[in-house]
């Protein structure tokens, strides 16, 4: 049973900073971290940060600057660094992999139950 598993996030004050990991358990032989996503309630889940193909970190608008992303693939882990936080980072976030289960496999895209980060003026 492979499983993605967010930590760190509950309730801050505007203007704190936080850090989401993101840790991967189970059996495969290959893992790729792809990134951070978050839904606010009665919205539709949006990118936050995201590594590109070559490994580089794409970031949306709302948080450039402010957020950084970054992963350990052999340690399974994934980080967001979140500084000055804002009440519209209000939202669940989500981690997502692509990982190969079994050599000769094809690769899948695996998301994590998501962590609420709640930020209050």
């Amino acid at each position: 049973q492979l499983q993605l598993v967010e930590s760190g996030g509950v309730l801050f004050q505007s203007g704190s900073s936080l850090r989401l990991s993101c840790s991967a358990s189970g059996s495969f032989v290959s893992l790729i971290f792809m990134g951070w996503y978050r839904q606010a309630p009665w919205k539709d889940r949006e990118l936050v940060a995201t590594f590109s193909s070559l490994g580089s970190p794409n970031y949306a608008y709302s948080v450039l600057g402010r957020f950084a992303i970054s992963r350990d693939n052999t340690k399974k882990i994934m980080l967001l660094q979140m500084n000055n936080l804002k009440p519209e980072d209000t939202a669940a976030y989500y981690c997502t992999a692509a990982v190969r289960r079994q050599w000769g496999r094809d690769w899948r895209d695996y998301w994590g139950q998501g962590t609420q980060v709640t930020v209050v003026s």
